[in-house]
């Protein structure tokens, strides 16, 4: 495998993103490449750091721990850079290699692919904090997207907020309401049972309050394309045969992979030991979004339709 050139301009960006490491007071030091570079030079230039190196190849990050440097791996072959250096920070906070309100120099190859020649200076409350409507636009279903923009923002509040300074977990499952219900039951006590659909709605600012309030209980929450909650506190009854969860997550991810592969909802879970909330379709996580201590901002992107020429 071919090992990156390491040129005089590949050293002085080293060199000049550890000096911008310093007088930032940065947490970490993030190498994002598409080919295998000399670690030995890497580790000499700026290897007193915290340096993370991530890369589409195994091959490609093959060394880098031998020498200090904390290799991840991604699975973002393809992807405009801005969308492989978010998924190369969400991968490290997973990992716990660093806070998710950290600031991040990150290197990079953001004009020319195969020569690295960026340096940005990365605070992850405002990379990360901002989710745009396209990533949600890209689920393929017919829930509407305002319902699963409430539900997201109400899952990743609980992720962030918890209850009364605990963390806690739970579950909405949006879409092919009638599927679902048919596809769990009740724990016993259903808290939304009796209110009218208006009094169970999440555009309602106090409906949403309320959701918080019993969000700790065993179940998960079945909210309809309108964003009626339909059900509370059920036990998802949905075989997860054929489903592959990744390790480490409970059987509330596993509920919700299960409940996404036998119908055409979405799943929205929040995770009781980081706060992190995944999307689950079909069977498999398609989203993941961490608990950032400033609210989630939605950003709309910009479109003009074709003209007519």
């Amino acid at each position: 495998m071919s090992i990156l050139e390491f040129s005089s301009q590949l050293e002085h960006l080293l060199e000049g993103a550890a000096r911008l490491f310093e007088s930032t007071g940065s947490d970490a030091l993030l190498l994002l490449v598409d080919q295998r570079i000399d670690w030995n030079r890497v580790h000499s230039l700026v290897g007193g750091l915290s340096v993370l190196v991530a890369a589409d190849e195994e091959g490609h990050l093959a060394g880098a721990a031998d020498h200090g440097l904390k290799p991840i791996l991604l699975d973002v072959a393809g992807l405009p850079v801005h969308e492989r250096l978010t998924q190369a920070l969400l991968e490290c906070v997973a990992a716990e290699l660093i806070a998710p309100e950290a600031q991040v120099v990150a290197i990079y190859s953001g004009f020319e692919a195969g020569t690295v020649d960026s340096v940005s200076v990365l605070r992850l409350e405002e990379h990360l904090g901002q989710l745009t409507s396209r990533d949600l636009r890209n689920l393929e279903t017919k829930v509407p997207l305002e319902t699963l923009k409430i539900v997201v923002d109400l899952a990743v509040e609980i992720g962030r907020e918890g209850r009364e300074g605990k963390p806690v977990g739970t579950l909405f499952v949006v879409g092919d309401t009638r599927k679902v219900m048919q596809s769990s039951h009740a724990t016993g006590f259903d808290p939304v049972r009796g209110y009218s659909r208006a009094e169970r709605r999440l555009t309602d600012p106090r409906v949403r309050e309320g959701i918080k309030e019993i969000a700790q209980l065993d179940g998960a929450f079945v909210v309809g394309g309108d964003g009626t909650v339909e059900g509370a506190a059920r036990y998802i009854d949905a075989s997860a045969e054929n489903v592959s969860v990744a390790k480490g997550l409970g059987a509330r991810h596993w509920a919700a992979a299960a409940i996404t592969r036998r119908t055409k909802s979405v799943a929205v879970a929040v995770s009781e030991t980081n706060g992190t909330v995944r999307l689950f379709q079909n069977g498999e996580v398609v989203l993941r979004i961490e608990p950032f201590r400033r609210a989630m901002k939605w950003k709309d992107f910009e479109y003009e339709p074709p003209s007519g020429d």
